[in-house]
This record gives C-alpha cells, structure tokens and sequence, in this order.
C-alpha cells in the first residue's frame, strides 16, 4: 500500500482490507471503492505520548484514519507533494507539514531543540519555528507537503547542512541538530527568523527544504 504521484501537489493511495493510512484532516480529494474515514484523537500508531505531543505542538487537528478498500486521491491547498520512502529508519517532519502516511508507521514526537541545549531551545522560541516534530519510524512510505518544491539535500559527516528553520521541511538517518543564530543578541532584535537563525544538521542522512519560507 504505497502512495503514487499523479502531479507535484496529488499522490494517490491504495486503500486494502485489513491495512489503513493516517492522513491529515481535509487532504481528501476524491476516492473510489468502500473506503471510511474516521477521526483519530489518538494521533496515528504513536498512542496517548503522540497525541500529548501534537498538542504541545498546538496541532489540535486529528489525523484521519483511512481503511476500506479501494484507492484515494490526498492533496492540500494546493501545495507540492513530497513521497519518501522508509526502509526502517526514522523520519522527522513538520507536523504541519505531514499529508498522509502509511498505518506500519510509528508516530511519535521529538523535541528539535533537543539537541541544542537550553540556548538551541530559547533561539527556536525566538524564531517562531515549532520546536516539536513529529517522528515516523518503521517501514512505508509518507507524503509532506511544501511551498515551491522540495529539494534533498545529503548529509554527510564531513559536511553539516545549515538550513533556515522556515525552509525545514523534514529530515532522516543518524543526524543529530542543533538551532543556532549567525547573529548576535543585539543584531537579531527586530528581526525575524530568515538567515538570523540556523538548524545544524551533522551526520548521516538527507535534510528535504523546501523553496518558500512561506509557512503552511
């Protein structure tokens, strides 16, 4: 049950009995066959943590759970469309950001300041990016969304990758991040986020930015 992409903003998804997909509320276009959608409060496969989580995170929407049988059209806004495949690792997305994903995911929530300590924490409430991200984790596929496009970018050991925290979109593989700013205190007051403000990826894996700071 993978998506397949009709265009850069549609992807289509084959619904089966017995399997089901979680998809943000109101991604549905169009559908053919027996196929249900219901609301899930309990935030995918990732249970009560996920669902604290996505409300930490302000995203009060519930995700959708799709089962049936038959094929579904997911689309949102009229934004691009981004497939990406896991074979086991885990990916870190936006939750604003995510369409839909297959139900052999395992949602949870991470912390994207984490890793930066307490001044990556205070500069990432200071950018107006969301500290939290959702974390899919197993094998399947996801389709995020994105401004303008979606670009992937490696990373490599001997090369971090410095992305604007606007233009994040999602990323995977052994990488550890850290949110700095390129600018001093004084420099940044009234400023926003843009290049005043960095998420540092360093290690092993792929960073998806998308080609408009413009938010979802």
């Amino acid at each position: 049950m993978a998506f397949r992409e009709i265009n850069s903003k549609m992807v289509e998804a084959t619904v089966m009995p017995g399997q089901r997909l979680f998809s943000q509320r109101g991604a549905m276009l169009a559908y053919k066959g027996e196929v249900s959608f219901t609301p899930n409060m309990s935030g995918g496969q990732g249970g009560i943590m996920s669902m604290i989580g996505r409300r930490v995170a302000n995203e009060d929407t519930p995700l959708m759970t799709v089962e049936g049988s038959g094929t579904v059209l997911f689309g949102h806004g009229g934004h691009h469309v981004q497939v990406i495949h896991l074979a086991g690792d885990t990916l870190c997305v936006e939750a604003d950001r995510l369409l839909a994903f297959e139900g052999t995911l395992q949602q949870g929530t991470m912390f994207l300041g984490s890793q930066g300590g307490v001044m990556g924490m205070v500069r990432g409430q200071v950018s107006g990016q969301g500290l939290f991200t959702t974390t899919l984790k197993g094998h399947g596929a996801v389709a995020v969304m994105a401004h303008g496009g979606v670009f992937e970018i490696p990373i490599t050991p001997q090369r971090p990758v410095h992305v604007d925290p606007q233009a994040y979109v999602a990323h995977h593989g052994d990488v550890r991040n850290k949110l700095s700013t390129a600018l001093g205190w004084r420099d940044m007051v009234g400023r926003g986020s843009g290049e005043a403000f960095q998420l540092e990826l360093s290690g092993s894996g792929a960073v998806y930015v998308q080609a408009s700071e413009e938010k979802l």
